[in-house]
């Protein structure tokens, strides 16, 4: 429900300040569950259109979290190509600390046919094992999948079906997550084979967090390209 009490499923959810449970703010933080302003209007770029949400902290922001701070959530479009833009201000006195993704979900026919491929050699954190180790490729997926990636430098190329999608980060992200359910896990808002239509691939911040200076700013974007 559009209530503002839980994330909606699907698209993709801005997790921030906080990756998941890591740390004392609810699941992912707050602001995926909180109303964005549209800023201005819509603007033409050279072959699409871009449009910017703006979240300001207030009150419904403080009975969370005290920090002073702006987002904005620039999204761009292009044919074949979408590129998510997250951009923070550090509006207050003290250090903003944060963590957090863009949580990309990625519709797929079936989730056993699909393959990414990008990862190999790069830091690995499985959490459902706690194991660490190094990405190796494709990955596959034919149970619950929930690992923590180091970044890497190249794109990510996710094959499902017919459909090949590029899948590209700023390297202000230190992470890639990448996630699916499995079968059997229940989680209230999703049908029991709902797991097989979707693989989530996510620009993220969680092992360490990123730290912006009173006054200042960073930036962090997602561009998938679907192959013509």
């Amino acid at each position: 429900m559009l209530d503002g009490q839980g994330a909606i499923r699907g698209g993709v959810p801005v997790c921030f300040p906080q990756f998941n449970m890591r740390g004392p703010l609810p699941k992912h933080g707050f602001v995926r569950n909180l109303p964005w302003a549209v800023e201005g209007a819509a603007r033409a770029l050279d072959d699409g259109l871009s449009l910017t949400l703006l979240l300001q902290a207030g009150a419904a922001t403080r009975a969370y979290w005290p920090q002073a701070f702006e987002a904005r959530l620039t999204i761009g479009l292009r044919p074949g190509e979408l590129q998510l833009t997250l951009d923070l201000r550090n509006t207050d006195r003290q250090p903003l600390s944060f963590s957090g993704a863009l949580h990309t979900y990625f519709a797929v026919d079936d989730i056993a046919q699909a393959r990414l491929t990008g990862l190999s050699g790069q830091a690995e954190w499985d959490s459902v094992r706690d194991l660490h180790g190094q990405g190796a490729e494709p990955l596959r997926f034919t149970e619950e999948f929930d690992r923590v990636y180091q970044a890497a430098s190249r794109a990510l190329a996710l094959q499902a079906g017919d459909a090949h999608v590029t899948i590209a980060q700023s390297p202000s992200w230190g992470h890639t997550v990448v996630w699916n359910p499995g079968a059997g896990k229940v989680i209230p808002d999703l049908t029991d084979d709902a797991y097989r239509h979707f693989l989530c691939v996510e620009a993220a911040q969680v092992l360490t967090p990123v730290t912006v200076p009173p006054g200042g700013t960073w930036q962090g974007w997602q561009r998938s390209t679907v192959a013509q």
